[in-house]
């Protein structure tokens, strides 16, 4: 059966080039006569593929040396637990910006270990747009400022960084991780699932300025503390070795399509194709203001509800998989990530065009 066109929000998909090297690796890697699965991590084996994948991640993102990277576990939801227990370093507060549905989840669980001040919020907007910094009320007591980059369910993205002076800037950048070139200096922490531009579910990747660690509250589990796994070079425990092997071979595909800047231009192409044809037609609409629409996650509706099942069963008979929307929203969703090639985008254009013809 040829490969599908999929849409999904994550678990997502992954470049055919680095799916076919797993396969070839999966017995053996590289003469080892194991699989990256069955590889002690603390073997040279298991070394020497985690130290690439941090090397290369560092080349891409341009990370300065005095930020640690950590490949921990427990996803983004997890961190909305761990980032609070090791960045208040003995302060009370920290602002969270509200801008969907995981800004909501980020606040809920920050409020276990601390006052937070929700900065400001685009609830009252349907989450369709970013708060300027200007509408922010920040706490100057706060230890930091927490926003989601973008958001995946509904399809909200910043593209401009905040100024924040001395105050550490968190972001929760899972869905839009190494998706274009960002500044890491001007962000104190970094965090972001692996299962959207990285790699299969499995690994959460932290990028955390050196001075902010080691100050985690005393309930802060070990595995959690920042700092004793920045010591550990990310084995205090077992890591997820095999979706860290997968990441590494993403960032190898990343650096051979021109890197950072040539990912984004490629998204920008393949958010520009659909979000254009958003604009000509009333048959769908996307309810995102425009400048900060996501290029990532292009949350879409028909004005006639009426037919999402027909739409949905038509996309995947012509092999696109996963464009319902998310149960909160509804409607759909094209999630088109950094492995999503041009003509899956045509594809669904093309579709869209179709099914108005032949329903509108």
């Amino acid at each position: 059966m040829p490969r599908v066109f999929n849409f999904s929000a994550g678990p997502a998909t992954l470049p055919e080039t680095v799916l076919r090297q797993a396969a070839d690796e999966m017995l053996d890697w590289h003469g080892s006569g194991m699989s990256v699965m069955e590889m002690s991590h603390r073997g040279k084996e298991f070394i020497a593929i985690h130290a690439e994948a941090e090397s290369l991640l560092r080349e891409l993102m341009g990370i300065p040396a005095n930020y640690k990277v950590l490949f921990l576990q427990g996803g983004a939801i997890g961190e909305n637990a761990i980032v609070p227990m090791n960045m208040l370093r003995g302060r009370a507060s920290a602002d969270y910006v509200d801008t969907g549905e995981w800004s909501k989840n980020s606040i809920k669980e920050a409020k276990r270990y601390a006052r937070v001040n929700v900065a400001a919020s685009s609830e009252k907007d349907g989450y369709t747009r970013i708060p300027p910094q200007q509408e922010w009320k920040l706490d100057p007591g706060a230890a930091y400022v927490h926003i989601c980059s973008n958001e995946t369910i509904g399809g909200v993205e910043y593209h401009w960084t905040p100024e924040l002076g001395e105050v550490p800037l968190v972001a929760d950048m899972s869905s839009n991780f190494i998706s274009r070139p960002i500044d890491v200096s001007r962000y104190g922490l970094i965090y972001a699932g692996t299962q959207k531009n990285v790699g299969p579910a499995g690994a959460t990747i932290v990028i955390v300025r050196d001075d902010l660690i080691g100050q985690a509250l005393p309930v802060t589990p070990s595995a959690f503390d920042y700092k004793t796994q920045a010591d550990n070079d990310s084995m205090f425990n077992t890591p997820p070795t095999y979706t860290i092997y997968i990441a590494g071979l993403v960032f190898r595909w990343i650096r051979q399509q021109g890197g950072l800047p040539a990912i984004e231009a490629s998204n920008r192409r393949k958010a520009a194709l659909l979000y254009d044809h958003l604009a000509t037609t009333s048959f769908f609409y996307n309810p995102v203001a425009a400048a900060d629409r996501s290029l990532m996650n292009v949350p879409f509706k028909l004005r006639d509800e009426s037919l999402d099942e027909a739409f949905l069963k038509g996309a995947q008979e012509r092999g696109m998989v996963q464009l319902k929307g998310h149960r909160s929203v509804g409607g759909m969703r094209a999630s088109i990530y950094n492995a999503m090639p041009i003509e899956g985008v045509a594809a669904l254009v093309a579709y869209m065009k179709d099914f108005e013809a032949r329903h509108g």
